[in-house]
């Protein structure tokens, strides 16, 4: 038998390729490539790479990634090992266009992170909207023998700069496809999670993502990485625990924005006007929205992204496909299996083939008949693709489930209202968020069995009795807690587990060595600042030993626990 939800609550302060083979030598004999560097409306100009069919027996669509990663490699003799998503793409033809974001690489102009959209308020005469518009506008006038549609799609920060896209978007945009789009850095993507800093993804990323670049220049110029000399970051981040100390002894070569993490500890209108979807009303292109049930970066723009352009817009033509994923692993791996998890098929294959190339054949090039659910999503245990016209189902009840004071987690209500558990937090001994040295921040960690800190003291676990039928979780998952502490504030991590029977007989396919018995298999887990319990605009302390409720929404699961897994 099986058991499910397990909860913590903590407080402290290579792409694969198909068999018909996609390399530099197939796009140079099947494409043209121009470089050309597009004026903006404020006379800035950004470096973009265009490959063209070399087929001219008919006209083609544009698709467009604009990236602050490089479109490199640089030259008009030098090319892509693959374009689009993945090679099967390339081999459909398109007119692919890769452009390097304002301020990025060999682009003209200063870089802003997430830049604000254009609004009454900031009166900005640009943003990421208008650059796409005035990209697609001049795309479609002087490159040759496009048909005069054009896509957009983007993995993690591309994805942002495609839902920007969407707004007061060109008439030739007709189809665009945010996949893990950077969404909102102050509640649930990347760096910040319910108003607490991911300290360890910001200060990797922004160690080389922020340095500064004061002329255009290429990728082989790139910055640096940070090189940890012990490789233990759990002893790292307990010596510099603070935003200035890592400022003054690392990141001095860094530009505003790690400062600016700093600075604006709340949701002021700094991040509200970097939210993209604040801004998503009139969207005209149909959009796909593509995420991953187990990304460490951006789950949560996934799933905001589609819900705010259902809520914004009374007619749309916006859709929804998540699968069992870590970030971009719906074109960065076959999909199979994700750390110690198998699903039974190859998912990616199937996305890729039904979903995403039917999605821009339909709407760019009039091919096929692409007739999708309003949401497509792999649930992994059945491991079965489900169809829905709805996100969240609207078939799912809502279920309540009691802590109980002898840790138990039950449908029925304490008899005892007073009842309560207590433990001792310290903020110099934090609960670790992966297993062993922490050389790096896997992506496996979504997913990764929670055996390594469930009998820590400063943990608590409340478990379900073993299920006698299959349950299965659908949307979000919202902790409603009472809590007292000594202090003033604290972080409160949540997290939703799966617990494999011990009499289990699957094996994990990356090591027969690992025990999947009792695997207690994370389904989704989240943090909120104590301090935001109230709304993430504004600071409230706790007043010490005051009992105070405190609501943490995680983002939605999609997960049926079997009873049995053999």
């Amino acid at each position: 038998m099986k058991k499910i939800i397990l909860v913590f609550i903590v407080f402290f302060i290579v792409p694969f390729v198909y068999a018909q083979e996609v390399n530099e030598e197939y796009i140079k004999a099947h494409y043209d490539k121009i470089e050309q560097y597009i004026p903006m409306r404020d006379g800035v100009k950004l470096f973009t790479s265009i490959y063209i069919p070399k087929d001219k027996s008919q006209k083609y669509p544009i698709l467009l990634n604009r990236t602050p990663y490089t479109v490199a490699p640089y030259g008009p003799d030098k090319y892509k090992n693959t374009l689009g998503n993945f090679p099967q793409m390339a081999k459909e033809k398109y007119i692919f266009v890769y452009q390097d974001v304002r301020g990025k690489w060999m682009s003209e102009g200063v870089y802003e992170n997430i830049r604000p959209t254009r609004s009454k308020e900031n009166k900005a005469l640009i943003d990421e909207s208008t650059d796409t518009y005035d990209t697609i506008d001049w795309l479609v006038k002087n490159v040759s023998n496009n048909n005069g549609k054009v896509g957009m799609y983007g993995i993690s920060y591309p994805g942002f700069y495609s839902t920007a896209g969407l707004i007061n978007s060109h008439p030739a945009l007709k189809a665009v496809s945010p996949q893990a789009p950077v969404t909102d850095w102050f509640i649930g993507d990347d760096f910040r999670h319910g108003g607490a800093l991911f300290l360890f993804d910001a200060f990797r990323f922004m160690y080389t993502f922020d340095a500064p670049r004061p002329k255009p220049t290429t990728n082989a110029n790139a910055p640096k990485g940070f090189t940890l000399q012990s490789e233990d970051y759990y002893k790292f981040f307990l010596q510099y625990p603070t935003l200035s100390e890592l400022k003054n002894k690392y990141l001095s070569h860094t530009v505003k924005f790690w400062d600016d993490l700093a600075k604006h500890q709340t949701l002021d209108t700094f991040w509200s006007r970097r939210t993209i979807t604040n801004y998503l009303n009139d969207v005209k292109p149909a959009v796909m929205v593509v995420g991953g049930t187990f990304d460490a970066e951006d789950t949560y723009g996934a799933f905001e992204t589609y819900k705010q352009i259902e809520k914004r817009n009374k007619k749309n033509n916006n859709i929804l496909v998540i699968g069992p994923w870590f970030h971009g692993g719906w074109v960065r791996s076959q999909g199979d299996y994700f750390g110690d998890i198998r699903f039974g098929e190859k998912t990616s294959l199937y996305y890729q083939q039904n979903l995403e190339l039917a999605f821009f054949d339909y709407y760019l090039k009039g091919k096929g008949n692409f007739n999708p659910a309003e949401a497509t999503i792999f649930f992994s245990g059945m491991n079965q693709w489900k169809t829905f016209d709805q996100w969240p189902p609207k078939e799912a009840t809502p279920q309540t489930y009691f802590l109980h004071q002898d840790y138990s987690l039950r449908k029925d209500k304490p008899s005892q209202e007073s009842a309560f558990t207590e433990y001792i937090s310290d903020p110099n001994k934090p609960v670790p968020f992966q297993e062993g040295i922490i050389t790096n921040r896997t992506r496996e960690y979504m997913i990764a069995d929670q055996r390594f800190v469930a009998n820590r003291p400063d943990v608590l676990v409340f478990e379900t009795e073993e299920l006698q039928e299959d349950l299965t979780l659908a949307g979000p998952i919202t902790a409603d807690l009472k809590v007292s502490m000594t202090g003033t504030d604290a972080d409160f991590i949540v997290k939703v587990i799966d617990v494999y029977p011990d009499t289990s007989s699957v094996t994990s396919p990356v090591s027969d060595k690992i025990v999947m018995k009792g695997y207690q298999m994370l389904i989704r887990g989240e943090v909120l600042r104590g301090r935001f319990r109230e709304g993430f605009d504004k600071e409230k302390p706790f007043v010490p030993n005051e009992i105070t409720t405190v609501k943490l929404t995680l983002p939605d699961v999609l997960i049926p626990s079997r009873k049995d897994i053999n």
